[in-house]
């Protein structure tokens, strides 16, 4: 696998479009902070490292809509990718469907969202783009 991190949006916009309850990843540190970040913005219900014998994966809960059983997450896309990487300054930081979505950065201060990036006045690379 050349890039895990499109893995793991691949998994989670699949599972969330099959309309699947839980989706499990094979785990690291930038997917771990990504999860984070998805959770603490409302985008999935809950997650949870399990410690595994060959490997820990992380167990996503999926969030959606009580009445329509719409996913929570409309789209998740990668910017950055190993061939081409996308670096931005704290003046040209993306809004994401002019500020209802949330970039997610890469920055000195950690993984962070555009909106704290821009208040801590760092600049990164972007990882992806959710809403």
């Amino acid at each position: 696998m050349t890039d895990p991190i499109s893995d793991f949006l691949t998994r989670v916009r699949n599972a969330a479009l099959a309309g699947h309850k839980i989706v499990e990843i094979p785990s690291s540190k930038m997917k771990l902070e990504l999860t984070r970040i998805l959770h603490e913005k409302g985008y999935i219900l809950s997650y949870k490292l399990v410690e595994g014998t060959p490997f820990n994966t992380i167990k996503i809960a999926l969030k959606y809509h009580p009445d329509t059983k719409k996913p929570a997450i409309k789209k998740i896309s990668r910017v950055s990718s190993p061939g081409l990487r996308q670096y931005v300054g704290v003046d040209d930081m993306p809004r994401v469907l002019n500020g209802l979505g949330i970039a997610i950065i890469s920055t000195s201060k950690g993984v962070i969202t555009d909106k704290e990036a821009k208040d801590l006045n760092v600049g990164g690379e972007v990882i992806c783009y959710v809403y």
